[in-house]
């Protein structure tokens, strides 16, 4: 089947983080530079802020002989610290961050160090403001890290959880539900990459995307960031090394095996061969495996490349992709699939043919106690063996 074929304007995500440092997210510049004060030049101000940050003093320093630049931190050290969090966390603390320091202007608060009542009020200008109960939790837990990074007391969060759950009973009585992607099944993906062009670098491309995507319940920063040379093939298939995911933030990396599949369509290590020997065609030998591709066809890091971008795929090209591939096989609600329904699917598929939640959550990275396996398991148990089943209805 022809496919339209589809440029790829955009490689790794190139959303610009706050200006100076960030730690955990939050833009703390004038707090890392040398002998500068608190968290966003914000002087910290009340009872709180008196002596609420101490040098740290060995057992020998006598009282008040510290050297001030004791309590700075290198530039060194302050560009690893602000290279901690994830590029999306930083991203996301930045904007709960701004908005925080907004409201706090136009309220007459203090933003550091931040009362109980100030915390709950702001909690509440959130929810006023119709924002879901997750991301009012998420500029609640920024805030707090925020105090924490400041070498400030965190304020008690009572009141401000007690207005969270009020917010969040008031917004499931709306009928506001959280919307998932649905998973993509095995016969689901089949049919994708049915409709998914094997004659076109783009085709071939989508085809590994969606296929690997799936076999490594992969999350989208995990596919963007892998290299060719985190393959390595054997006679039982691939081994894919993954050097970092979101439950691994220490870097320390996984390796996944994926074996050979049964159908030549959806096997992961033929689609992903297929597609290595396109990009080796053209001398791209190295580097990023899932690459971006013009309007021409060009693959990004080949002469004449006309996109945008670096040279992997982002997070939201990789969304479209699993969207097109949805579309072309004229799938109901085809926009509601995305990246995620490859590993929400694989750990369903999986679930169905009775893995246990511990080997589905060691080969898709999940915490081996993640509620988000178990909740899979639970959709699937629903009707395994549902009792009305028996009723005779």
């Amino acid at each position: 089947m022809a496919r339209e074929h589809r440029g790829d304007d955009d490689g790794a995500d190139t959303t610009g983080a706050a200006d100076g440092p960030v730690l955990d997210g939050v833009a703390l510049p004038a707090s890392l530079a040398p002998g500068g004060p608190t968290p966003g030049g914000l002087v910290p101000q009340g009872p709180a802020a008196r002596g609420s940050v101490p040098a740290e003093r060995g057992p020998f320093t006598p009282e008040g002989l510290g050297n001030p630049a004791d309590d700075v931190l290198t530039e060194e050290a302050a560009r690893l610290v602000a290279a901690a969090p994830a590029a999306n966390t930083r991203r996301a603390y930045d904007r709960a961050w701004k908005t925080y320091l907004t409201w706090c202007a136009g309220s007459g608060r203090t933003p550091l160090p931040a009362s109980a009542a100030t915390l709950a009020s702001f909690v509440a200008h959130l929810a006023g403001r119709g924002m879901a109960p997750a991301s009012v939790e998420q500029a609640l837990a920024c805030v707090l890290s925020a105090h924490g990074r400041a070498g400030l007391a965190r304020p008690h969060t009572t009141a401000a959880r007690d207005v969270l759950r009020a917010h969040r009973r008031a917004w499931a009585g709306a009928g506001n539900t959280v919307r998932q992607a649905p998973p993509i099944t095995v016969e689901i993906l089949r049919d994708l990459v049915h409709h998914t062009p094997a004659d076109t670098a783009v085709g071939l491309r989508d085809r590994a995307a969606l296929v690997l995507g799936f076999a490594l319940m992969g999350r989208r920063s995990e596919l963007s960031a892998l290299d060719q040379e985190h393959l390595t093939f054997g006679a039982r298939g691939v081994e894919v090394f993954i050097p970092m995911s979101k439950t691994d933030q220490d870097a320390a990396g996984a390796t996944v095996s994926v074996p050979y599949g049964s159908h030549p369509q959806t096997c992961p290590v033929r689609a992903v061969q297929a597609w290595l020997g396109e990009l080796h065609a053209r001398g791209l030998t190295g580097g990023p495996l899932l690459r971006p591709v013009d309007r021409f066809g060009r693959i990004a890091g080949t002469p004449g490349w006309a996109g945008r971008g670096g040279p992997r795929l982002s997070g939201t090209t990789l969304n479209q992709i699993v969207k097109d591939a949805a579309r072309r096989a004229g799938l109901a609600d085809a926009e509601r699939y995305s990246a995620h329904s490859l590993r929400a699917g694989g750990a369903t598929t999986l679930a169905e043919a009775g893995v246990p939640a511990a080997r589905i959550a060691l080969q898709g990275r999940w915490r081996p106690t993640s509620p988000t396996v178990h909740g899979y398991i639970r959709a699937v148990d629903r009707w395994r063996d549902n009792p009305m089943g028996r009723a005779g209805l």
